[in-house]
């Protein structure tokens, strides 16, 4: 037998859930898959200690508030936690534990054929709403050598879980610094491979940065070229807290530039930390005068935070940066590399990707008609990606749907 419906939602995470809310709310009718649990990435892709990078009063949806402390960082399981609570809240017809395995167009007449693990689904309409983190990015620049373990972040899970010895984290946006800091903290020899990155405080003038983004309209910013590729170091770890490289350094974790190669087990590193650091000082600096500036616009009363401003001196690591690191006289054990993702839509059998396998599409809006991406980051803007701006999108991809059924009801079209 073949099951139809109007929408077909594929994943089952943030995206998914809020894609339900809105379809919901305007009576589609819809099937939501997940080939785990609701939220599964947030259970096991990822490390033990991890909370969310947004306050709790920021990173939710409009209709359900965490538990937690509002200004407190969710952990990664009471996240998943919310996501099944919200998912219950609005009776989201979600269906774990199916896998979708191709998806195409039908024959001589409108609508999708999905193949699924529980058998095939005929839908009018296709939302992926996967999320960007498919298939984890591991540079093939380190050949494999006996006594030396690569790994990237999604396997990373706490400090026990390595071999003894000094580790490599490579990439320093917020999960590489948050893993480095955390592995330094437990008494591992830490070197961190820090490129180009944006650095903002965590929060200034007592109001955290994702209320600083709000009010200064950068959720709303649309991408830029280039732009939505820069890597932001945040956290909200240990109660959150501005990311500093030099306090790291302080602290004992050796800063290197990216890393480039290797050669006879010999690590080769670009000459760019110093420029790389003072970058993301700027970054760093010209939002405080953005916040300043706005307060004194707006005559709001927030406390003065001149000691923001105060920036360390460069460590010796970054005035007379290695360019070079033999692994075994190092003591180097591990690789870490937090490095991102690449997407896969491998199972979507449409044309709806480019020849790099990126989606094809304006705000959502596949090239394909009837398909659509959810939870892309800079999808529509900044903030497509996190669980604020995902619910957004999702009500933009709906009242699309809610257009186009309009448009395929005009006497004369196949329904």
């Amino acid at each position: 037998m073949v099951e139809k419906t109007e929408v077909l939602v594929v994943g089952g995470g943030q995206a998914g859930i809020a894609m339900s809310e809105h379809l919901g709310a305007a009576g589609v009718d819809h099937i939501v898959l997940e080939r785990g649990r609701i939220a599964e990435s947030w259970r096991t892709r990822r490390w033990d200690s991890l909370v969310a990078n947004g306050p709790a009063w920021h990173d939710r949806f409009p209709g359900l508030e965490f538990s937690c402390d509002p200004e407190g960082f969710a952990t990664k399981d009471e996240v998943a936690g919310y996501m099944e609570a919200y998912a219950s809240q609005i009776d989201a017809p979600v269906r774990c534990g199916v896998d979708v395995t191709g998806v195409t167009r039908l024959e001589g007449r409108p609508g999708f054929r999905a193949e699924t693990s529980a058998g095939v689904i005929e839908a009018d309409y296709v939302v992926a709403a996967t999320g960007p983190y498919h298939n984890p990015l591991m540079p093939k620049l380190v050949p494999d050598r006996p006594g030396l373990t690569q790994m990237h972040s999604i396997d990373y899970r706490n400090p026990d879980q390595l071999a003894e010895g000094a580790v490599l984290v490579v990439g320093a946006g917020s999960s590489g610094v948050q893993i480095a800091a955390e592995l330094n903290r437990a008494g591992r020899k830490v070197y961190l491979s820090v490129g180009p990155h944006g650095r903002p405080p965590r929060a200034y003038r007592g109001r955290d940065y994702c209320w600083w983004l709000g009010v200064l309209n950068d959720w709303d910013a649309e991408a830029t070229p280039g732009a939505e590729h820069v890597t932001i170091a945040v956290s909200g770890a240990e109660g959150g807290h501005t990311v500093d490289f030099r306090a790291l350094a302080a602290d004992g974790v050796t800063l290197v530039g990216r890393t480039e190669a290797c050669t006879d087990g010999v690590l080769r590193f670009a000459p760019d930390l110093p420029g790389n650091i003072a970058q993301g000082d700027r970054n760093y600096l010209a939002v405080l005068d953005r916040a300043d500036a706005y307060v004194a616009r707006m005559g709001l009363d927030l406390p003065e935070e001149p000691g923001a401003r105060d920036i360390a001196p460069d460590p010796a690591c970054v005035t007379d940066p290695l360019l070079s690191l033999d692994l075994e006289e190092a003591g180097i054990s591990t690789i870490l590399w937090a490095t991102g993702f690449a997407l896969d839509y491998g199972w979507l059998q449409l044309d709806a990707v480019d020849a790099q396998g990126r989606p094809a599409h304006l705000r959502g809006v596949s090239d394909e008609p009837g398909v659509y991406f959810l939870g892309l980051p800079w999808q529509t803007r900044r903030a497509s990606s996190f669980i604020y701006g995902v619910w957004h999108d999702a009500r933009y991809i709906t009242d699309h749907i809610l257009k186009r059924r309009a448009y395929l009801a005009y006497p004369g079209v196949p329904a």
